[in-house]
């Protein structure tokens, strides 16, 4: 109550002093949820290229291979699975900015889960066998924002409004829903390497429809070493690959780690400079005001000391008052920033949200701004507790 009461002393300065904090913790939040939103999307990457080959064609001219070319894959060395993939565009009349993968339909590994390190646990239905045809597992973000539910429909692609006379899409029966991940699998439609081909051909010139057979294609494949393998072990089969297996290339997954890992410290970044923001401007308004408060309260100080407070009793008052600022300011611009982020992320729209606000970032920008206002107390505290009571008294 003491503390209470000795803010009503000065409102206004305590009210500056609290907003001082209110501003650096808000920036904090902000920041931080944007950096933990675009945080995770990377760790989803650093965890499925960290135990996958990205093989791709080596031809400039065409962006398609021959699905015999597995074969060739699994007979290099270390090779434990390779798997042909096809990614199409979900939606084509998706307009606005987007912050994330778009919606896309892609081939289903089958043997993803003995093989990746991110896991894509189901929150109903099942899986896609080898036999399945004309069904889908779909991600959260496309099952929240299509109303989709297990034993379901969905037309893929879906048809755009402005779509040609010769648009052709298939209905699929949706067997499975993944649960959020926060990764890109969120926004992915998965349907088994036949239902992924007659699609692809659907997506072929009609000069070359003649000409290809859409049952023997693959844009790529996903490669897989024993789970476990380490990043140099991969990368040694991905050199393998490539020099060995003519007509493809084989992308190094140390490569794309570090490249995720990269845009991961730049978002980091921008949490450390929120929370060096957060420290500049309320640190010093908390110092400021404290040390006005024990310049006001001299006299108040040496009567408590006169009457037997001892150093720590006054030292623990002054603590306590600048830590219940930084509480005070925490609380608030964490508010502030919660609301904030939730409104972006509702203008935005589903699918399209910038920010993500995580136990680990409530935790910080709380408990940053409480370890704040307690440092801040610091010296204030100490010139207080250091007072003699017989000048503190004499003083006017």
């Amino acid at each position: 109550m003491e503390i209470l009461r000795n803010f009503k002393r000065r409102k206004l300065r305590s009210a500056l002093t609290i907003s001082g904090i209110l501003i650096g913790i808000l920036a904090l939040t902000t920041m931080g949820a944007m950096a933990e939103h675009v945080n995770a999307l990377l760790d989803g990457g650093v965890k499925y290229y960290s135990s996958s080959i990205q093989v791709s064609t080596a031809s400039d001219s065409s962006p398609l291979l021959a699905t015999s070319t597995g074969a060739q894959l699994e007979a290099i060395a270390g090779v434990a699975a390779a798997y042909p993939g096809i990614g199409l565009q979900a939606d084509s009349s998706s307009q606005g900015i987007s912050f994330g993968p778009s919606k896309q339909v892609v081939t289903w590994d089958p043997g993803v889960e003995r093989y990746s390190t991110l896991a894509m646990p189901l929150a109903s239905g099942r899986v896609l066998a080898d036999s399945d045809r004309g069904v889908v597992v779909v991600g959260s973000n496309v099952a929240r924002d299509w109303n989709l539910r297990v034993g379901g429909s969905v037309d893929l692609p879906k048809k755009p409004k402005d779509a040609p006379a010769s648009f052709v899409n298939h209905a699929f029966t949706v067997v499975g829903i993944l649960k959020p991940t926060l990764t890109a699998p969120d926004q992915f439609l998965y349907v088994s390497l036949p239902d992924s081909q007659m699609l692809l051909g659907d997506t072929l010139s009609p000069a070359l429809k003649g000409k290809l057979d859409p049952t023997t294609l693959a844009q790529g494949f996903s490669v897989y070493a024993a789970k476990g393998s380490s990043m140099d072990t991969l990368d040694a089969i991905a050199r393998r690959i490539s020099k060995e297996v003519p007509g493809v290339k084989a992308s190094l997954p140390s490569q794309i780690v570090s490249s995720f890992k990269s845009g991961s410290l730049i978002f980091s970044a921008i949490t450390t400079g929120a929370a060096l923001l957060a420290l500049v401007i309320g640190g010093l308004s908390v110092i400021n005001t404290m040390l006005m408060a024990v310049s006001e309260r001299v006299r108040e100080i040496g009567l408590k000391k006169a009457v037997g407070a001892k150093t720590h009793h006054i030292l623990r008052e002054f603590m306590a008052e600048s830590v219940v600022i930084g509480l005070i300011g925490g609380l608030v611009g964490y508010g502030l920033g919660l609301v904030l982020t939730t409104v972006f992320n509702a203008l935005l729209g589903p699918g399209n949200e910038l920010f993500l606000v995580t136990p680990a970032l409530t935790g910080l920008a709380i408990g940053f701004a409480v370890c704040l206002g307690a440092i801040a107390g610091v010296i204030p505290a100490w010139r207080a507790s250091r007072m003699d009571p017989v000048a503190a008294l004499r003083a006017q």
